[in-house]
């Protein structure tokens, strides 16, 4: 079987991908508060988010992953947008992290640099942290038909691969599994884990590795937006079930998300400990990166302990 972009970067070795955008965009002085989140620049000011995501791959970074983890069609209607109008942002989000990979290209960059579409888990859309509980009570052929039309959109954007993130549950990962039978893009599908052992909705994470690995359209299993002290024990429990199964894992900073504040409590931290990196990739994480609040410094980092790989 001949590689496509994602599998190619999987097998060339260690390599790191973006951090947190959101958190990022908050760091230079951008007003997230409502529904929308990260997803109201796409309206309000791309730019924006092009630099954002420029930073990253200034720092080495060789996935960038797009601003669509919030946005659907049903989110941007609810603020007096159309359909048609809801998904020219869907794919300008696309649009926008190849202009940024563009850009640092013609600054002379000549790694691989791909293009992630951002496809987040229904929780996201509903704004009060459902994304780290699951479990939402919505019906499997509702939850397929929501994703199905956003993966749609996003494909026809043509980036290189679709992060699937941040899925709390079995459930709904199985309902997106389904809405990406037949859209010929490689994905991998990321979950988000309450402690070393289990997803936020309480399954094993071996269930999780079961599933994917038997699923055609993922090409690895990720962990993200989960506390960096609990990824070497989920990365221990996948490599056990599944050690064919490429891993991915981008941890958030350390923070607890308070969904009703719309905030990020707690110190957490800045930059990923440099041994644990390393711990990572040497029991054979493929790509590293940050997630919410875990910056362009981070990423850098993580890619000074990749290049000693």
């Amino acid at each position: 079987m001949a590689d496509n972009a994602l599998r190619a970067l999987l097998r060339s070795g260690p390599a790191v991908i973006d951090g947190g955008l959101a958190s990022e965009l908050e760091a230079r002085g951008h007003d997230l508060s409502g529904t929308l989140w990260s997803a109201r620049l796409l309206r309000d000011d791309p730019a924006a988010i092009r630099d954002v995501h420029a930073a990253y791959f200034r720092a080495g970074a060789a996935v960038g992953i797009s601003a669509s983890y919030q946005a659907s069609r049903i989110g941007f209607v609810r603020h007096a947008s159309t359909v048609d109008e809801a998904d020219r942002l869907l794919r300008l989000s696309v649009a926008i992290v190849r202009e940024a990979r563009d850009l640092v290209a013609a600054e002379g960059a000549v790694r691989q640099m791909l293009v992630a579409a951002s496809v987040g888990p229904y929780g996201a859309t509903l704004h009060d942290g459902s994304e780290y509980r699951g479990r939402y009570g919505v019906a499997h052929d509702d939850l397929v038909r929501f994703h199905r039309e956003r993966i749609e959109v996003l494909v026809d954007a043509r980036p290189d691969l679709l992060a699937v993130e941040t899925v709390p549950d079995l459930d709904e990962a199985s309902a997106i599994l389904e809405a990406l039978r037949g859209v010929g893009v490689p994905a991998w599908m990321s979950f988000s884990c309450m402690d070393d052992e289990r997803t936020c909705a309480g399954q094993p994470i071996e269930d999780a590795a079961d599933l994917c690995g038997d699923a055609t359209a993922i090409e690895a299993i990720g962990i993200n937006c989960t506390k960096p002290e609990h990824i070497a024990g989920l990365v221990t429990r996948i490599r056990a079930t599944r050690p064919e199964l490429p891993i991915v894992v981008y941890p958030n900073a350390g923070r607890v998300w308070d969904g009703v504040a719309s905030a990020w409590l707690g110190e957490g931290m800045d930059l990923l400990p440099r041994s644990a990196v390393a711990e990572w990739f040497d029991s054979g994480v493929s790509l590293v990166g940050g997630c919410c609040g875990l910056g362009p410094a981070a990423v850098a980092d993580a890619v000074a302990v990749a290049s000693r790989r």
